[in-house]
């Protein structure tokens, strides 16, 4: 059997099984075969379309764990599209970080002519296999370092960077400045050599200081979610759009679609007074997605959909009637309970099983689930939670819609 061969047969496989194998397969690379099934494995899940591509290559597991997903590279798709719109100008663009490629192959669509940079010649080579396979015939592939390269460039319509994100030992770093290339570091030539560039950073990243660090040229924040877990922060540089900064807060569904976004201003609205809770009242309780709660903007958000925060502090929002379109998630209230013993055993009659969230609130979920007995699932939902006078509440729900 060739180690082609034992790929395709055994690439639903439990990897760890077949290594323990390797020795019933003598013709076959195990090491590369292993390699191959894993990142098909990790694709079928995070790029399908690549996964049903015969003949594309995978790296070994860390580009395949810090590539993008494909509704996050689409993301980026469009977002290129948009401001070479926005400048006029759709001629070349430059990945200055290519790694495997994935966000290269969507947003090198946007433009012309295309050049991805990797300094890891392995990664060059497999990324030159993969994209005619893939149907990219307008990119150029170069082995390079990104700041020498940087240097020598013609300028672009959009340089792209996604700046390594682990130091010499292998520990990841969030800070912008203890990223690879640096990127303040480069901001004068970045500016100089194209007309806007994109940056992909950790989720982790404080953006309020990464738009600082970068002295005055974000034009664009851009929170990424997909399934309830924020995956990127982008920033979009630029000295040709003047113009106010905009924080966009995006919800992910499937590669083409966005099933929630929420763009807003920082600092465009005042405070909003907190909810005045009622037991005998029946309201709707709203949850902000996994990109709102990164971004803080919940002033804003209040404002824009007319709903009131429980308190400043407990991330939940309260309405009379039903908010459509609400970024993040929406909750009938059918009970509002002190955790007073004999409000508790009333207000919980019936209810075997519920889904727990705590937010600004003293017990963590597994102690508040302990003392209400209740088990975990169930189509309820008990947000725990205190209210600006310091009372300690549970909203008991259930799904809206």
């Amino acid at each position: 059997m060739t180690t082609a061969e034992f790929i395709r047969e055994y690439r639903e496989r439990d990897i760890r099984q077949l290594a323990l194998q390797a020795n019933r397969f003598p013709d076959v690379d195990m090491p590369y075969a292993l390699d191959q099934i894993q990142g098909w494995q990790i694709a079928r899940r995070k790029l399908p379309k690549w996964a049903a591509c015969d003949g594309v290559i995978f790296p070994p597991h860390l580009s395949m764990e810090q590539c993008s997903s494909e509704p996050t590279a689409q993301y980026k798709l469009n977002l290129a599209m948009e401001w070479a719109s926005r400048v006029g100008h759709a001629s070349r663009m430059t990945d200055l970080t290519g790694g495997f490629g994935v966000d290269f192959s969507f947003t090198s669509c946007a433009f012309a002519a295309a050049t991805y940079v990797e300094r890891n010649e392995q990664l060059c080579h497999i990324v030159e296999h993969n994209l005619p396979l893939l149907g990219l015939n307008n990119a150029t592939v170069v082995c390079a370092d990104a700041v020498e390269y940087l240097s020598t460039v013609e300028p672009q319509t959009m340089l792209f960077l996604d700046p390594a994100r682990r130091d010499e030992h292998g520990a990841k770093t969030v800070m912008l400045a203890d990223c690879t290339p640096d990127v303040v570091q480069l901001l004068p030539k970045l500016l100089e050599k194209s007309r806007f560039t994109m940056l992909k950073l950790s989720p982790m990243l404080d953006w309020h200081k990464a738009v600082d660090d970068l002295q005055g040229t974000v034009r664009e924040v851009h929170i990424v979610s997909v399934g309830g877990e924020c995956k990127e922060l982008l920033l979009v540089l630029s000295k040709v759009v003047e113009s106010e900064l905009k924080v966009y807060c995006a919800d992910l569904s499937t590669a083409s679609d966005t099933s929630s976004l929420f763009v807003y201003t920082p600092g465009s609205s005042a405070p909003v007074a907190n909810s005045k809770l009622k037991t005998q009242n029946s309201k709707f309780v709203h949850e902000p997605n996994a990109s709102i709660m990164k971004a803080g903007c919940f002033d804003e958000l209040a404002a824009a959909y007319g709903v009131s925060p429980v308190s400043r502090n407990s991330h939940l929002f309260l309405s009379d009637e039903p908010v459509e379109g609400f970024p993040g998630r929406s909750f009938v209230v059918e009970r509002v309970t002190t955790m007073n013993k004999g409000e508790l055993r009333k207000a919980l009659v019936g209810i075997e099983k519920a889904n727990i969230a705590t937010r600004n609130f003293p017990l963590t979920v597994a102690e508040l689930r302990k003392r209400l007995k209740i088990k975990d699932g169930g189509d309820v939902y008990i947000f725990a939670t205190t209210t600006a006078e310091g009372e300690h509440l549970l909203l008991i729900s259930r799904k809206y819609r």
